[in-house]
């Protein structure tokens, strides 16, 4: 396809980015491009495995906390609405409730209403969002919970904690949203840069390593992304 065509289909807003930064090379931008959606491609099963594994390990240890199968749902009227949630904002003097959690569970419980498919627990917690089981770890949450969420990680080094666990997490869940709405991934500023995915690549290698380092052996076959994003140096 000639290149005039793929800025018409890709927008000119996007390809020229591309554009500059290889010096107006129209092939070369192209290949970048191209480069940058197998990066992204490449990333999927990691993050599939990722978010499965954690979120299933999560459920396992908030199941024994609550010592309830169905916590996801019964916690609605539990932490998911400790007053602690709720402050008065200094700047506007609006009250303001953190009730994220409570709602992503609503949201999918009317969902399967109006599919008329039958709520269970099960379904309830694989149908939330990967930034659902990242914010168990954001302080608020980890505190209602009495830190029960870092028992996910049995391999965690000695010296690491919450923060560690959740800086790592947000860093991945931004990056697996840039991927979903095709944002480039190979730029610093105006520069071709893989360091940014480099970094990612290393935090969700970190997260699966901490829950289970047998993890790493299991993804090892789907796992191409370096060859990828050195394919794509090669540009």
């Amino acid at each position: 396809m000639k290149f005039q065509k793929v800025r018409l289909y890709l927008s000119s807003q996007r390809i020229d980015r591309y554009l500059i930064a290889t010096g107006n090379q129209k092939t070369r931008t192209v290949r970048l491009y191209k480069a940058n959606l197998k990066i992204a491609q490449s990333f999927h099963p990691l993050l599939g495995a990722l978010e499965v594994g954690l979120r299933n390990r999560i459920n396992t240890t908030l199941t024994a906390h609550f010592s309830d199968p169905d916590w996801i749902v019964n916690q609605k009227t539990g932490f998911m609405v400790d007053p602690s949630l709720t402050h008065i904002d200094r700047r506007t003097e609006r009250r303001v409730t953190n009730d994220f959690l409570k709602l992503s569970v609503e949201k999918s419980e009317r969902r399967f209403r109006r599919l008329r498919v039958p709520i269970t627990s099960g379904k309830i917690i694989a149908d939330q969002s990967f930034g659902f089981w990242t914010d168990l770890f954001e302080v608020h949450h980890y505190r209602l919970l009495l830190g029960r969420p870092i028992q996910v990680f049995s391999n965690l080094p000695s010296g690491h904690g919450r923060s560690d666990v959740c800086d790592r997490l947000n860093k991945i869940r931004q990056f697996r949203n840039r991927i979903n709405h095709n944002e480039p991934i190979c730029f610093n500023g105006a520069t071709i840069d893989f360091t940014y995915v480099e970094e990612v690549y290393n935090a969700i290698i970190e997260i699966l390593t901490w829950i289970d380092p047998e993890l790493i052996k299991w993804v090892k076959d789907i796992d191409t992304v370096r060859t990828k994003i050195a394919n794509a140096k090669t540009i």
